[in-house]
């Protein structure tokens, strides 16, 4: 049997590498920082990470990290409610609710567990979930495992959520449910209206801030702190992969009884390892780091809105963004994964993105900024793309 279907998959390979569409790994043997060296020896200029702050090779995570080796093992080797809870991981949990100013929190392996794992315990075939459609892969899988109704909205457009509201109130329950960040637009999603609405309508409101935790507000408390809404949302969930740190580990954090129903009924949370001791504390310490300075949040804040500046001024066409994402839109697919190669030549790490990933004819560089890009790096990424942009056309 497998001898036909090894067929079909090496012709699904060909018709991808065809189109110029395969994603080739490259491969890095340095730690994640703004300069990275790759397997073949070359260092190039990383702008491609989600690691905004600067804090996945942080001497003071890595210390805590090292510290917890030695105090609290290596691994857990089991589910968290047989015996795979430690104090680090309550400790983090309490650090995560303060951070974000709600009840309580609940940790998974990864923000898509945390997704995945939400929905199909507290919502049934009598409830509403009312999505942007831009909304993370995560969350669409996790609304698929539900047996809540479905509605979608276009993203970040309230007449059409509000629409999408007047056709649920035939169900019990209503969850609007929205990306903090879009991360292949970088735009926030203007949680204050939704807020507005979910009231009008008798709604309740999630918000992943994977994405905008750490980078969105004044002092990069995500969303709700960018529109004065901290502890008034219901669900947050997010992760420490991005901005936190880059490692592993997601939650959820929210309602207190909303999370006490997780902890008994979510999937994900009951059938999977614990994060790690050195991840625990790795975030404990990160959690520290954000209430004792905003110094990182600033650095990027500044970077962020000079490179936008810079590149919009240089005649590329960018999505209007408020995070650390800046998209540079291409439109053809080919030519976003030309441009990432010709880039790659010129030290400059980044990725193109195409369909599926965006919508078709909608291809395009994400650039990310982090707290660790000095100006002259941000200088460098930019005449580099002004260089590359002349040469295929982008630029006239």
């Amino acid at each position: 049997m497998y001898q036909s279907f090894k067929s079909h998959l090496e012709k699904e390979l060909a018709d991808i590498k065809q189109a110029g569409l395969f994603k080739n790994e490259r491969i890095i043997v340095s730690p994640q920082d703004a300069l990275i060296r790759l397997a073949d020896g070359k260092e190039v200029l990383n702008f491609c990470a989600n690691n905004y702050l600067g804090l996945s090779n942080s001497q003071q995570l890595k210390d805590a990290a090292k510290q917890a080796l030695d105090t609290h093992g290596f691994g857990m080797s089991s589910v968290r409610f047989i015996c795979g809870t430690q104090d680090l991981h309550k400790k983090l949990e309490a650090s995560i609710a303060h951070f974000f100013g709600t009840e309580d929190s609940i940790l998974y392996a990864a923000c898509f567990d945390a997704n995945g794992g939400v929905f199909e315990p507290l919502l049934t075939e009598e409830d509403a979930i009312i999505s942007d459609s831009l909304n993370h892969a995560s969350i669409i899988d996790g609304v698929r495992l539900s047996k809540a109704q479905r509605y979608r909205y276009a993203n970040a457009d309230m007449e059409d959520l509000e629409n999408q509201l007047k056709k649920a109130q035939a169900q019990r329950f209503k969850l609007i449910v929205t990306d903090g960040v879009f991360s292949m637009d970088g735009n926030v999603a203007p949680l204050d209206k939704i807020y507005e609405l979910a009231g009008k309508y008798d709604a309740m409101i999630m918000v992943d801030e994977s994405h905008s935790a750490g980078v969105v507000g004044k002092t990069g408390h995500g969303v709700t702190e960018r529109y004065n809404l901290k502890g008034k949302i219901e669900i947050i969930t997010g992760t420490l992969g991005k901005a936190f740190g880059g490692a592993i580990g997601g939650f959820t954090t929210g309602k207190k009884e909303i999370i006490d129903l997780l902890r008994q009924r979510s999937r994900p949370y009951l059938f999977s390892n614990s994060i790690p001791p050195v991840v625990a504390a790795a975030g404990i310490k990160m959690f520290e780091m954000m209430d004792s300075t905003n110094d990182l949040q600033n650095k990027l804040h500044t970077n962020t809105e000079y490179f936008v500046k810079r590149m919009i001024d240089a005649g590329f066409d960018i999505k209007p963004t408020e995070s650390a994402i800046c998209a540079v839109m291409l439109y053809d697919a080919k030519l976003s994964q030309d441009m990432a190669a010709s880039l790659l030549e010129e030290g400059i790490y980044v990725t193109g993105f195409y369909f599926p990933v965006v919508p078709k004819e909608q291809a395009r560089i994400r650039v990310q900024i982090s707290a660790a890009h000095e100006k002259e790096h941000l200088d460098k990424c930019i005449a580099a793309f002004i260089k590359t942009g002349k040469e295929l056309n982008v630029l006239k």
